[in-house]
């Protein structure tokens, strides 16, 4: 033990400082870095989902609104028939009477629009929405729906012209505007998936299902 009086009580084993009243200052508390937060990339899926969905929804208006479902070529001209008109050397009139598969299908292709065009709308809305991902998500189940109903359209539509025109569906044959709806079926398909993926893939906090929570 050191004397009484002394400045350290007790034997440095290493040696003391020279100036024992001035100790070192403590070390600074330690601040874990502040790492930016990368933002999610989501443009892909929604950007995709937007274009097929743009562009099936415009192949959808060409393929219920045109007249070239069915053609042949007949001596007066080319012959074509659509959901609405039949037309004849440039030609076209009103069907006089139409038979009630190619109804459905008419109904069934109008239905598809209308549900293309609200499935293009919701997926247009969910970039300005705090709810991104329940939006995709219902954009996405829209389109598939809309592709659906397309679907369903040129399915009925095919099986009642191969029964329709019996031996004469030789002379017939299908046309770029029956071809234009197989298309926009694909591309609204891939566009509801694009949006589905794009709600399954997105981690934002603002993007839960419960607003505000």
């Amino acid at each position: 033990m050191s004397p009484p009086g002394t400045l350290y009580p007790w034997r440095c084993p290493h040696g003391c400082p020279q100036h024992p009243r001035e100790m070192p200052p403590p070390p600074p508390p330690h601040v874990p870095a502040l790492v930016p937060r990368v933002p999610q990339r989501r443009g892909m899926p929604t950007g995709g989902g937007l274009l097929c969905g743009a562009s099936g929804l415009a192949l959808l208006l060409a393929t219920t609104a045109t007249h070239f479902w069915l053609q042949r070529r007949t001596p007066g001209g080319t012959a074509s028939l659509g959901l609405w008109h039949v037309c004849l050397g440039g030609h076209c009139q009103p069907q006089p009477g139409t038979p009630a598969l190619w109804e459905a299908t008419r109904v069934l292709m109008v239905l598809s629009v209308v549900t293309a065009a609200a499935g293009l709308a919701l997926g247009l809305s969910v970039v300005a929405s705090a709810a991104r991902r329940v939006r995709a998500r219902v954009a996405g189940i829209t389109l598939l729906l809309a592709g659906l109903l397309a679907l369903l359209g040129l399915a009925v539509y095919t099986a009642g012209t191969l029964s329709l025109l019996g031996p004469a569906r030789a002379t017939w044959r299908f046309s770029w505007s029956y071809i234009l709806g197989w298309v926009a079926v694909v591309l609204i398909g891939s566009a509801g998936l694009f949006h589905l993926c794009a709600a399954a893939k997105d981690p934002s906090p603002e993007s839960s299902e419960v607003v505000g929570a």
